[in-house]
């Protein structure tokens, strides 16, 4: 596995399709001298294409292909060359039907859509084995290829009888006795005992969907799955190209909760791509959220797209102006492109590439948001603001080795742990809200200008100042180990109602809270109260009065220390929040949901107690409302200031610093407009 994407400038180009346009070389003609004044350095090809590069079976057509090779290093350009698997030619699904996925009501589906592919078909893995062959034999050796693009977008699940086979495999490796699944899945329940593993079967809603591991595991495997899948892809392009690097992209932050994305395990999948690339399409400008409320969290997904493997990415999608798929397809603002694609670069993305750089004539996507749109014009605002953007991103182009900046604070997230509580029979499926729970957690350091790392379950903790935990619902013993280990080595850790309910079995723990949590927190687990959504409970703190929502756990003290006691029901007078010392460390509980105006006060508290916030910001007037994002290298910092607001803000310079877009000095007050960015550097 290679680990450096080798690249003199940040990235800015995205999807071209030049295959439906492969009988008009007057349009392909004028796109190339319309990329060139839009600063376009990189494209993405190949993508759904396979049926222009194998019309027939064993049959290869690379001369379309091989001119845009030529083409984009005739403008020195980077191309990023995609295996096209994520959409079959028919002529592979009518002679080889096993290809073809089946539903969980057990029908073959039609030729059809994308990724309808089924993924234990060794048809489908022999085939795009070959023209993976193909592509790196021809292209491995251009000067233009930086990186491979596995597929698009993976995701779903075939549930034919050769992925029943697939996960009855996976259920021996991971069970090894039917004796011992029948234990760990509780099966005596319903008297759904296993008596063979030929009785295994993913869930159906013509069979079962309410054993929870069942379900669970299930998710599981066709993450492993899918990852088999990828890696058989990457087996021939690792042999021709060991030295050209891969990625497929991941999704997530998408309208209206902007949320991850569910169905696949990311934080496992990281592991065997060379790079993260992810695709970003936030919904600016919608109704139900202030743009400052979708910054925060659309730079919450890119904190958590960087924290898969602690370093820069790329995005590999974004859109120019629109969407054709939000449930609301509205333009940006003026102003919001250059401010959107400027955000991901102050997050630790090394480009700004689109969907699409020409706009589809026809089908489904036709009215996608593109660079070059219908009217072929290089005088549409969205042209415009494309090469803004690319006009920026050769300005910045000294920060492009440098790395987001070092952070004190991590959240934890954890896959198994939202499916796990997704799927739990308990509590409500209203308002549980786990994502949106991490979201307000991270709302108070980034309005404060304070970086955050979205780690795994998995990474280490030491080289943070607070661990927040929130909701971790599924929590095995040898995480409870990991945490207390951190604690006691001087970590500080803050928990939420609704932890460590089962283990990574699905199955409760018995006797109450383990014994290590209980040390942990110096607490006892007794039950947890769901409110209805008009219902709540008060906890006085520091003579404030703050609302509790939707959830309450209810405690025994043990060693901890209450700071504030829920004041109504009854559990009145029972600790809503915590401290215990343990070793050198501290061990928080959050016992409530709270309104923000809790969490606002309780994390700037921390924050001052454990000098969490940068104090090289560069201007004085903290509550401004301007979002700073720092990266850097040896040399210097490089400060990303955004106004996210619909109104100008000024920002007070402390000292002089240099704007790189602009080269004008900054001292003093300084204007910024509505979705203004400026980047400073220390004079």
């Amino acid at each position: 596995m290679t680990d450096t994407l080798q690249i003199s400038k940040f990235l800015h180009g995205g999807d071209y399709n030049p295959e439906q346009w492969i009988d008009n070389s007057e349009i392909i003609n004028r796109d190339f001298t319309l990329f060139k004044q839009s600063k376009i350095n990189t494209f993405t090809i190949g993508i759904f294409s396979w049926a222009k590069i194998e019309p027939k079976e064993g049959v290869y057509d690379f001369e379309w292909l091989d001119n845009i090779f030529d083409r984009v290093e005739q403008q020195n350009g980077n191309i990023i060359l995609a295996t096209p698997s994520g959409a079959r030619p028919r002529w592979m699904s009518e002679k080889y039907p096993e290809v073809l996925r089946t539903n969980e009501q057990g029908q073959k589906l039609l030729f059809g859509e994308r990724h309808n592919h089924c993924l234990s078909s060794p048809v489908y893995r022999a085939k795009t084995k070959s023209i993976n062959y193909q592509l790196a034999k021809r292209y491995g050796h251009r000067k233009s290829l930086i990186l491979w693009h596995i597929s698009n977008e993976l995701g779903g699940d075939c549930h034919c009888e050769l992925c029943q086979e697939k996960f009855r495999e996976w259920m021996k490796n991971k069970y090894k006795t039917i004796d011992n699944l029948n234990r760990l899945y509780w099966s005596s329940f319903w008297s759904h005992q296993y008596n063979n593993w030929n009785d295994i079967h993913s869930p159906s809603t013509l069979g079962d969907t309410t054993s929870l591991i069942l379900n669970l595991d299930w998710k599981r495997f066709v993450t492993d799955q899918t990852i088999d899948v990828f890696e058989n892809e990457v087996k021939p392009l690792r042999e021709v190209t060991p030295n050209i690097p891969v990625t497929t992209n991941f999704m997530g932050g998408n309208p209206p909760e902007s949320s991850i994305f569910m169905d696949l395990d990311y934080q496992k999948f990281s592991k065997h791509v060379d790079v993260i690339s992810w695709d970003s399409y936030p919904n600016w400008s919608n109704d139900y959220e202030t743009t400052e409320t979708l910054a925060m969290k659309t730079a919450l997904m890119n904190d958590v797209m960087r924290g898969l493997k602690h370093d820069s990415y790329l995005i590999m999608e974004s859109t120019p102006s629109q969407v054709n798929w939000h449930p609301f397809n509205k333009s940006k603002r003026p102003g919001m492109h250059e401010m959107g694609s400027l955000q991901q670069i102050a997050h630790g993305a090394n480009s700004v590439l689109y969907f699409q750089l020409h706009q589809s004539r026809g089908s489904s996507e036709m009215f996608h948001g593109a660079v070059v749109t219908h009217s072929l014009s290089n005088r549409t605002r969205v042209f415009k603001d494309v090469s803004l953007v690319g006009k920026d991103l050769e300005k910045l182009q000294p920060l492009l080795k440098s790395k987001y900046t070092h952070t004190k604070i991590a959240i934890v997230f954890d896959y198994d742990n939202v499916w796990a509580l997704d799927d739990a029979r308990n509590y409500s499926d209203q308002t549980k809200k786990y994502w949106h729970t991490i979201q307000s957690h991270y709302s108070v350091f980034w309005q404060n200008n304070i970086p955050v790392d979205i780690i795994s379950a998995q990474d280490d903790l030491s080289p943070y100042t607070l661990v927040i935990d929130p909701m971790h619902f599924m929590m095995d013993i040898e995480y409870m180990e990991k945490i207390e280990k951190y604690v006691s080595s001087g970590g500080n850790l803050v928990g939420t109602y609704m932890t460590g309910m089962v283990d990574k079995n699905y199955l409760a723990y018995l006797g109450g809270w383990p014994e290590r949590l209980q040390r942990i927190y110096g607490l006892s687990y007794v039950e947890t109260d769901t409110l209805y959504p008009k219902q709540t409970n008060t906890i006085i703190w520091e003579d404030n009065e703050y609302k509790v929502i939707d959830y309450a756990d209810v405690f025994e003290q043990k060693n901890a220390t209450s700071l504030a006691y829920y004041e109504d029901d009854f559990y009145a007078q029972s600790p809503a929040l915590t401290k215990n010392d343990l070793g050198s460390g501290t061990a928080m509980m959050i016992a409530g949901r709270t309104e923000k105006a809790f969490l606002n006060k309780f994390y700037s508290k921390l924050i001052d107690k454990y000098s969490l916030r940068d104090s090289q910001i560069p201007f004085e007037n903290a509550d401004a409302h301007l979002s700073v994002q720092v990266r850097q290298d040896e040399r210097q910092k490089y400060y990303f200031i955004t106004n996210y607001t619909d109104n100008k803000q000024i920002a007070l310079f402390k000292d002089s610093y240099t704007e790189m877009l602009s080269g004008n000095s900054l001292n003093g007050s300084t204007t910024l407009e509505p979705y203004q960015v400026i980047v400073a550097t220390k004079d």
